[in-house]
């Protein structure tokens, strides 16, 4: 709620709802997970998540990373893996979860994963509020920036129109983890550049673990600003998904 771009956020109305009820629900709808909760230190949000039916979990008003909130969340949850979702990304999708989990059932090594997808506008690849990612020829996270990385080609510099750069990816904050590896998230010290960037999954890759990144198809816009509310608005007027909940 103390969001400092947008205060207020995750009970914005969004399409007649609040922007959280359509995060809710549409997380819902994927095959992959059991149980569905929003945990929240804000009273506000947990009784409009109780009006739209949703189970809350109250945790600590601490916490600067949402992992560590999921974390203390799930704590003594008998779950295999725990997938979290930003309270602003209305417009995910199920089978963006189900994408995201599926590596799981073929690496019992592997603790976590994101979704991530191809920048195909200079506008996202130069704002700080969308995080950029590199990765290794196996797919998995070297590290992850609110500037613009890899390097932009000279065609790709702001002073000019078109966009092409086959390197730049972002963080589709569709995050699962194995439970363990989400705990031992929460037990680990956070580090200079997770604190630098303030991206969670920094705090694993300068511990050493491997984040692996899975390539989605779907565009999807967070929202941080009103401005972004307005521009989701407008995407999803016309998105199908909307009449499954």
């Amino acid at each position: 709620m103390g969001s400092s771009r947008f205060p207020g956020k995750p009970v914005a109305k969004l399409l007649g709802r609040a922007m959280l009820e359509h995060v809710y629900k549409r997380v819902a709808l994927s095959h992959a997970v059991d149980a569905t909760y929003i945990a929240t230190c804000d009273e506000e949000i947990r009784d409009v998540a109780r009006d739209f039916g949703a189970p809350v979990i109250m945790t600590a008003d601490t916490h600067e990373r949402a992992s560590d909130r999921v974390a203390e969340a799930v704590a003594d949850m008998d779950a295999e893996l725990v997938v979290m979702v930003q309270g602003d990304e209305p417009m995910t999708r199920p089978e963006m979860i189900d994408a995201a989990v599926e590596p799981f059932r073929h690496d019992p090594q592997l603790g976590c994963v994101n979704l991530v997808r191809c920048i195909d506008n200079k506008a996202d690849f130069y704002d700080v509020n969308t995080i950029k990612v590199v990765m290794n020829q196996k797919g998995d996270a070297l590290y992850m920036s609110r500037q613009p990385i890899p390097t932009a080609p000279p065609a790709a510099q702001p002073a000019h129109s078109n966009f092409s750069h086959t390197l730049a990816y972002k963080q589709v904050c569709i995050i699962p983890f194995r439970h363990k590896t989400l705990l031992d998230f929460a037990r680990l010290p956070p580090t200079p550049l997770e604190q630098l960037e303030s991206v969670d999954m920094l705090r694993l890759l300068e511990h050493g673990y491997r984040v692996k990144m899975v390539r989605t198809k779907f565009n999807t816009q967070a929202v941080d600003t009103p401005a972004d509310l307005e521009r989701v608005a407008r995407l999803m007027e016309s998105d199908p998904l909307l009449a499954s909940y």
